[in-house]
């Protein structure tokens, strides 16, 4: 084991230590989801090179949810994953448990710069909790009614279940 993943084995897999250049070990329980993706722009963002995504057990899917916000952002392309299963001694009995891992690199697209400006501009800098384009293009073409703008008039609609409570303390017939 190196010194940088013993360090990050001894603070107890700290989420927020990098381990290597642009190694982010991600945790389910330590740091919110956007942080993840925050910390990720700005590896990306101050460095040319790829960032890669680190994960064990249960936090593989937080370490998934994070590489798919910035692909479907235009932010980032997957460049590789890998998976495999690392043996984790426990402090208490002297048997190790196998836990699942995942490593996925991403890299910048070449619309990445362009997208972080515009993201800065709009004063969320970079936060990922500001304006989605997606969404305003949809608010945009909303034409105030509930239904989608231009000649595509769908209508949103949720129906929720009607239930209905019989008791004799609500009996007024009486």
């Amino acid at each position: 084991m190196s010194g940088d993943t013993a360090a990050a084995v001894q603070a107890g897999g700290d989420a927020q230590q990098a381990v290597g250049r642009n190694r982010i070990q991600v945790s389910s329980s330590k740091k919110p989801l956007f942080f993840y993706v925050n910390l990720a722009k700005r590896y990306m963002q101050h460095h040319d090179d790829d960032v890669e995504l680190s994960a064990l057990g249960l936090a593989i899917s937080t370490a998934v949810t994070v590489a798919e916000i910035l692909k479907n952002n235009g932010l980032a392309v997957e460049k590789k994953v890998r998976t495999s299963t690392v043996d984790i001694k426990n402090e208490i009995s002297t048997r190790s448990i196998q836990k699942a891992k995942i490593e996925i690199v991403l890299g910048k697209t070449n619309k990445f710069d362009e997208l972080m400006a515009a993201n800065d501009g709009d004063g969320t800098a970079g936060d990922g909790v500001g304006k989605n384009d997606k969404f305003d293009e949809l608010m945009a073409a909303n034409d105030g009614d509930g239904t989608a703008g231009g000649g595509n008039k769908q209508r949103f609609v949720i129906d929720f279940p009607t239930i209905f409570i019989s008791s004799p303390l609500l009996d007024r017939s009486s």
